[in-house]
């Protein structure tokens, strides 16, 4: 095995969490997301070699993973939530929590009810990234993603109001 394979392949096992993440936030069913992380690995490894800041790569990773994403899912027409993640240990670990945790279910829904771009970044705010590597990873300006945030937490509140009261 050459050693750029061997160096992307011990990347990619540390960050298959945020993948598995990633293809959940965006997509509601399993063949979709599965696809769509096969999709991520090859346009991960298609672009490993030119990779230049490789002190920076959590948010290469990110980056590539969302914007993956989000081309797979404009090539989408219908989505719809089956609840159900690949089997492999790290998806199991969330689909174990969100079976179990009704809050972060219901979190999951509202955010799938958030455009794009707020999705993107709502979720890398829950992952505690900070502003500055927000605005890195999505293009936007700091300022610009506080106020998204702002925005975006507004709108996951009424919608998490409506769930919790049913209507």
């Amino acid at each position: 095995m050459s050693a750029l394979k061997s160096e992307f392949l011990e990347i990619l096992s540390n960050y298959q969490g945020i993948l598995h993440k990633v293809c959940l936030i965006y997509f509601n069913d399993e063949a979709t997301r599965e696809d769509n992380f096969q999709e991520i690995v090859y346009q991960l490894w298609k672009s490993y070699p030119k990779l230049k800041k490789k002190e920076s790569i959590g948010s290469w990773i990110y980056a590539v993973s969302i914007n993956t994403s989000i081309a797979n899912l404009k090539k989408e027409s219908k989505v719809s939530y089956t609840g159900k993640l690949p089997d492999t240990p790290v998806a199991d670990n969330i689909l174990a929590r969100l079976e179990s945790d009704e809050e972060l279910r219901l979190l999951l829904e509202a955010i799938h009810k958030l455009d794009d771009l707020d999705k993107t970044i709502m979720f890398l705010y829950l992952e505690e990234k900070s502003y500055n590597e927000i605005a890195e990873i999505t293009g936007l300006t700091n300022s610009n993603v506080g106020v998204r945030i702002n925005r975006a937490k507004e709108s996951l509140k009424k919608n998490l109001n409506h769930f919790s009261h049913g209507k």
